[in-house]
């Protein structure tokens, strides 16, 4: 079975829900505190829930955090290929969510920065696997380096996938342009589509974006509840969403990336399929609280065999 591999961060996720976002210098009165493993840790729980083989290639470190993270991964058969950075615990994310869903980080940097390209290796990606990179893995020379030095060794057949985050578009113009040419399939959020075509709307710029990427490239676009546009081989597909009343939207995009892969792997290559499924997983997404709170593989067959929309 071929597998999904991230490289990202995984961090620890410190959330605090907050009536609203305070004033410079003022203060907001938090109703509830959680820790969760998040980061790369929301897109490989989605995928190993759909049943598929997951692997985390990135950094983790010794304390609190990264137990936390190696916790929740082997609870979720994620295999953990690097070995503990023994220097250096993971970091943290923190996250004010406020009443409509809408969230604001603060990422502070730890162990999962200090990866190197054997570290990377531990994974042995091999034709037919998904690896997958973040785009905030290119901001600092610590991940990016290792990890532009790493990609050039992949052997043909291995995918490349591309979640850009809202960091790549201010990337410079050469490190864009080099992860690109090597990028088999962009997904992203509507914003950060703008950010790299300069186009609105998740047809138009799923078409935008393909312009940047090698021609048998596949561009992947959401927008939550309206769902997502799908091009392939120059032909742009519409995906509608399920509407949902979201409790908390924080992971939503990273459940749509990690069952996005997860059914690729499992339904013998068809992307279209795949992103439909994926809309309907982060709808059921939304609904829960927590970022890696993706639903089964079985959770979202019932969710679609009842949607009513």
């Amino acid at each position: 079975m071929a597998r999904v591999i991230h490289t990202g961060q995984a961090l620890v996720d410190v959330v605090v829900d907050i009536p609203a976002l305070p004033w410079r210098g003022d203060n907001s009165m938090a109703t509830s505190y959680n820790r969760y493993a998040g980061g790369a840790t929301n897109i490989l729980v989605a995928s190993a829930r759909t049943g598929a083989a997951s692997v985390h290639a990135g950094a983790h470190g010794t304390g609190l955090n990264g137990d936390l993270i190696r916790q929740v991964m082997a609870a979720e058969h994620i295999t953990v290929s690097a070995p503990p950075v023994e220097t250096a615990d993971t970091g943290i994310c923190f996250v004010m969510i406020e009443p409509n869903a809408e969230r604001t980080f603060v990422t502070t940097q730890g162990a999962e920065r200090m990866i190197s390209v054997e570290s990377l290796a531990t994974c042995s990606p091999e034709p037919g696997d998904l690896v997958n990179v973040t785009g905030y893995s290119f901001v600092l020379p610590a991940t990016r380096d290792p990890l532009l030095a790493w990609l050039d060794t992949l052997a043909s057949g291995v995918q490349l996938v591309l979640d850009p985050g809202a960091a790549f578009s201010a990337l410079p113009r050469p490190i864009r342009e080099r992860v690109l040419a090597r990028t088999d399939v962009w997904t992203s959020n509507a914003d950060e589509a703008y950010q790299l075509s300069a186009v609105h709307g998740m047809k138009e710029s799923a078409k935008a974006c393909a312009h940047f990427l090698p021609k048998d490239a596949v561009t992947i676009v959401r927008d939550g509840k309206e769902g997502c546009a799908v091009r392939i081989g120059g032909t742009t597909t519409m995906l509608p969403g399920y509407p949902q009343k979201p409790v908390d939207t924080n992971g939503a995009g990273d459940c749509h990336t990690g069952v996005l892969n997860a059914e690729f792997t499992l339904n013998g290559g068809d992307w279209l399929a795949a992103a439909r499924r994926a809309n309907a997983a982060a709808a059921v997404k939304v609904t829960r609280k927590g970022p890696a709170t993706s639903p089964t593989r079985a959770e979202v067959d019932d969710f679609l065999a009842n949607w009513k929309g």
